[in-house]
């Protein structure tokens, strides 16, 4: 007996050293705000220093403007032009996101036709490869001669370039639902709008999510392309023109300063986008799961 108690002591000791649920709970929710933390910290810290080390080397140089500009030039010409420059971003952004919006609509329907008709897939699925294999500066001045407004043209030129990446990533979705929940469904009987809602749907929505990501950039890529293409100018364009007016008036600092605004916004987009992922998938799968390390 005294042999054995000896034993049990450093087990009891150990069980009570050890953690509660509550303490453990705690590290995990300080590990999770480091990580996040360190996610906006380092890259904000890596940009700084490098808008740093720019403005340094044009200083030191003596790098005349129109040629490269500093930060500091590329911010004050960014605010003293804000008015001309936050109508074109507006302009912008309303033309990518109803352009992604058209694209999730489209891509999400035929998709679902895809899916559920093999003689829709068959003849149609060559049709928008073609359309993704296709250089949207190539049919972009087909597509403006043969649409009359400027801006439907702008919008279906950013349509095209935004659309197969929601369908094919949304196709492949549908398609990849386990074949023995397929059989089970269909033993138990239930309807083709049971199937999709419980089975294939939760299945797609990851690459759905995956596919919105990149087409949310593309969109806007298409949008600056086609107007790119279009040469437009007036009050209603949008950072395109600023910046093609900018180079023919060889303002170097007002197209950067434009060039900054569509890098920005490019970025907002994938944040946004990234952030509703992580909402929608963040608590049931993997791709977006928070693991202990």
């Amino acid at each position: 007996m005294a042999s054995t108690s000896i034993t049990e002591q450093p087990a009891l000791a150990q069980l009570q050293d050890a953690p509660s649920a509550a303490q453990l709970q705690a590290r995990d929710e300080r590990l999770r705000r480091r990580e996040s933390l360190l996610r906006i910290v380092v890259p904000i810290a890596i940009v700084a220093g490098l808008l740093a080390l720019w403005e340094v080397l044009v200083r030191v140089n003596n790098v005349p403007h129109y040629i490269i500009p500093a930060p500091s030039l590329i911010f004050t010409t960014l605010i003293d032009n804000w008015d001309t420059l936050s109508s074109a971003l507006w302009f912008t952004v309303k033309l990518t996101l109803l352009a992604l919006a058209a694209a999730i609509v489209g891509g999400v329907l035929l998709a679902i036709a895809f899916a559920l008709f093999k003689w829709v897939e068959i003849g149609l699925f060559p049709i928008a490869v073609i359309l993704q294999v296709t250089p949207i500066i190539a049919i972009a001045p087909l597509i403006l001669i043969y649409v009359s407004s400027t801006t439907a043209a702008l919008l279906l030129c950013a349509w095209i370039v935004a659309f197969f990446p929601i369908l094919s990533n949304t196709v492949i979705g549908l398609k990849s639902a386990d074949s023995n929940l397929r059989d089970l469904f269909q033993l138990y009987k239930a309807s083709p709008w049971q199937t999709f809602r419980y089975l294939l749907a939760p299945s797609a929505l990851p690459y759905f999510m995956a596919g919105l990501k990149i087409a949310g950039g593309l969109s806007l890529v298409g949008a600056v392309v086609a107007e790119f293409t279009a040469g437009t100018a007036g009050r209603e364009t949008g950072l395109a023109s600023r910046i093609l007016e900018s180079s023919f008036r060889t303002e170097i600092p007002m197209m950067f300063a434009a060039l900054l605004l569509v890098s920005l916004l490019g970025i907002v987009i994938f944040i946004v986008f990234a952030a509703l992922s992580r909402m929608v998938l963040g608590h049931w799968h993997e791709s977006e799961m928070r693991r202990e390390r």
